[in-house]
């Protein structure tokens, strides 16, 4: 790739996206009581110099206050997988909130109970209890996992994403061994006193690291996702299972990504068996909310022991969790919009995508991949696909990247800021899908010159 005509490409569509928005510009410009000039500092992963400002969202379309419509299917990094603010899921949040009142009067309603039924309906885990985010999900299965288990250290994978976990920001350095994330902010302590690291795909090393004896659980995605999506190889998530069980380690899985395999996950597409479960993001329609799962024998243990403070302040909980709100939100979410039938729709999508986007990569000869986990799908900058997290790591090309997501954008359509990740929702259509088509294969032609 001719690197000179990347950088004057890029500068074009930089120069572009300011022509184009400038009430996001000054509006940017203008944010001077917040950090970072954005209400969340992640806000700042966008090309171009400043961000789009949000005005509507409806579905699958987004519209910034310069009047740009946008297909989108970035969705939220899935936090949108049901699409912007479906019907059914406003009404159920406007009765409970408006009508019923209530939201967080600290007392359980009815509709959990269906929730929970429905999880363990598409999950198999027996006993559900929620948070408002996987990300405390995530701390609150690693606190289970210790206490039930009398171990200390938690095993991730090496670029793995885990929310901001403390223990999941580890990845494995250039001699093979743990080390801090690079950018982790404020560490507590040098992450490995709390944990270890095992590249994705990698048994060898996986039984390394259980053989210390250690390892209370293995927090894992079951396919790698915020890295770019890593696919595991055959027989690798059943080595997975095996090893853990042979080493008394409890094995997590955390879906809150990997939810666009199937309306039960790669959990139920994979018919994978793990001790606890997390989830976050989708299940809400939009509004905060997350779940954890543990099998029926765990949930016993712990319910069992006297000494674990689990009601009061053992380090579990949260005021807000499990609150009227979101309850409402992930019934009508689960039981509505992100059906069994929704699924295989927004799949079939994704394939459709997937076609797209290699008919272009074929035409030009490019050396990338395509890898698609059901409903979502990236391209990668590599050919074959990285098969660890280390190694998709070293595939990004920020320069390129930051190209394509702005010459998509500023033709109307949003990749996920942080990949080029594609995501389909219910309301994704065949014309949304064949539009990125031809503008993704516009892209490739000015790349070639």
């Amino acid at each position: 790739m001719d690197r000179t005509r990347l950088q004057q490409l890029l500068a074009r569509e930089s120069a572009e996206a300011e022509r184009r928005n400038p009430r996001s510009k000054a509006a940017y410009e203008r944010a001077e009581h917040l950090f970072g000039r954005v209400p969340m500092t992640w806000m700042n992963k966008t090309a171009g110099a400043f961000p789009r400002y949000l005005d509507t969202a409806r579905g699958a379309r987004v519209t910034d206050i310069d009047g740009h419509e946008y297909v989108d299917f970035c969705l939220g990094d899935t936090g949108a997988m049901a699409g912007h603010s479906p019907a059914v899921v406003a009404e159920a949040v406007q009765r409970r909130f408006a009508e019923s009142g209530g939201a967080t009067a600290m007392l359980p309603t009815e509709e959990a109970e269906w929730v929970g039924a429905e999880l363990t309906r598409r999950f198999g885990l027996a006993r559900w209890s929620f948070a408002l985010t996987a990300t405390d999900a995530n701390r609150w299965s690693i606190r289970l996992a210790r206490a039930v288990t009398g171990r200390p250290k938690i095993l991730v994978n090496s670029y793995s994403y885990h929310g901001s976990v403390d223990e999941s920001l580890i990845v494995v350095g250039p001699d093979g061994q743990g080390t801090a994330r690079p950018g982790n902010v404020g560490a507590p302590c040098d992450v490995t006193l709390t944990s270890r690291v095992a590249e994705f795909n990698d048994l060898a090393q996986l039984e390394r690291e259980l053989a210390h004896g250690d390892v209370a659980a293995v927090l894992m995605e079951p396919a790698l996702t915020n890295i770019g999506i890593v696919l595991p190889e055959p027989g690798y998530l059943e080595g997975v299972r095996e090893l853990t069980r042979r080493y008394g380690t409890l094995l997590i899985n955390d879906e809150t990504h990997t939810f666009s395999a199937g309306p039960g996950g790669c959990t139920a597409a994979w018919d994978l068996e793990p001790d606890i479960l997390t989830i976050g993001k989708a299940i809400g329609g939009g509004i905060p909310a997350g779940a954890y799962g543990l099998s029926a024998d765990l949930a016993e243990q712990l319910l069992g022991r006297a000494d674990l403070d689990l009601i009061d302040m053992g380090g579990v909980g949260g005021t807000l969790a499990g609150n009227a709100l979101s309850v409402a939100a992930m019934r009508a979410t689960l039981e509505h919009v992100l059906t069994d039938g929704a699924f295989a729709a927004m799949a079939t999508l994704s394939e459709r995508f997937e076609a797209g986007v290699c008919a272009g990569i074929e035409r030009w000869e490019l050396p990338w991949s395509v890898s698609r986990l059901g409903a979502r799908t990236e391209y990668r900058f590599a050919d074959p696909a990285p098969r660890t997290g280390t190694a998709s790591a070293a595939a990004a090309d920020t320069e390129l990247e930051d190209f394509l997501h702005l010459y998509l954008a500023n033709r109307g359509i949003l990749l996920t800021p942080f990949h080029n990740m594609a995501l389909m929702c219910p309301d994704t259509t065949e014309r949304d899908v064949d539009l990125h088509t031809e503008v993704f294969a516009g892209a490739l032609a000015e790349l070639a010159g």
